[in-house]
């Protein structure tokens, strides 16, 4: 099964704040099997010890180790915000990207996400996507590996 579909993604989304906006992301992965209720808890702690906003107006959160467990498939979440979400101060994150990965397939998910938002213009064009599924199939490729 692939790590996102159009199921996972939400655009035009709006949040009272970054709790809210972590609790939305959690919830799709809920709603398509990803992962349990639990996790979600498990993303808002992580959040609470280290903030997962990356810059270029994108965070990514994802549970705390302990949260594992509750990962049932990996999947990753997005939810668009295009008023923004205040994620630190003056950080405004308008791509949420909720993560449930693995461990096996943890590296290469956030290998994958690390590339995609590196340019600025590449996440500019998903925080301005208006169809779903260019932010599906942008975020469901598989990381390119440079050859040494």
């Amino acid at each position: 099964m692939a790590i996102i579909t159009r199921e996972l993604v939400r655009l035009n989304g709006q949040a009272t704040g970054k709790e809210d906006a972590i609790q939305q992301a959690g919830a799709l992965l809920v709603e398509n099997g990803r992962v349990t209720a639990a996790y979600v808890d498990g993303m808002l702690a992580r959040e609470q010890t280290m903030s997962t906003y990356l810059g270029n107006g994108i965070a990514i959160p994802h549970g705390v180790f302990d949260s594992r467990g509750d990962i049932l498939q990996t999947g990753i979440s997005v939810v668009q915000f295009p008023a923004g979400i205040e994620w630190e101060d003056g950080e405004l994150a308008y791509l949420v990207i909720g993560i449930a990965a693995t461990a096996d397939e943890h590296i290469g998910v956030l290998a994958n996400l690390s590339q995609v938002i590196e340019e600025e213009a590449d996440a500019q064009q998903l925080i301005h996507a208006d169809d779903p599924m260019l932010i599906v199939e942008r975020l469901g490729r598989p990381a390119e590996v440079e050859e040494e």
